[in-house]
């Protein structure tokens, strides 16, 4: 299979075991906390009490994105600049302003 590579010029990423079992397990941690605010609402429970939850899945998906994206910049944006793919930064710049709408 040879060198084993980071990039995601071909709209895939390889990612380490590590990264991959942290990714899932945050994410299986969110879909909880998701769940668990079903739960609430199926119970009826106080508004203030659900929004609060809502904040604590919001920090969360928040958290996930910020080191998903240090890793993208880390990886494949690093190594499509040493590469001369330049349309990387536009792409990256694309992606900034969706995330901070």
């Amino acid at each position: 299979m040879g060198e084993e590579r980071e990039c995601c010029h071909h709209r895939t990423k390889e990612r380490s075991e590590k990264e991959y079992k942290d990714m899932i397990n945050r994410l299986s941690r969110i879909e909880g906390q998701v769940r668990g605010i079903k739960g609430m609402v199926e119970k009826n429970a106080y508004c203030p009490d659900i929004l609060i939850q809502v904040a604590a899945v919001t920090a969360a998906l928040n958290s996930f994105n910020r080191v998903l994206l240090a890793n993208h910049i880390k990886t494949c944006v690093t190594e499509d600049i040493r590469e001369g793919r330049e349309e990387t930064v536009d792409e990256l710049l694309a992606t900034l302003q969706k995330l901070m709408k």
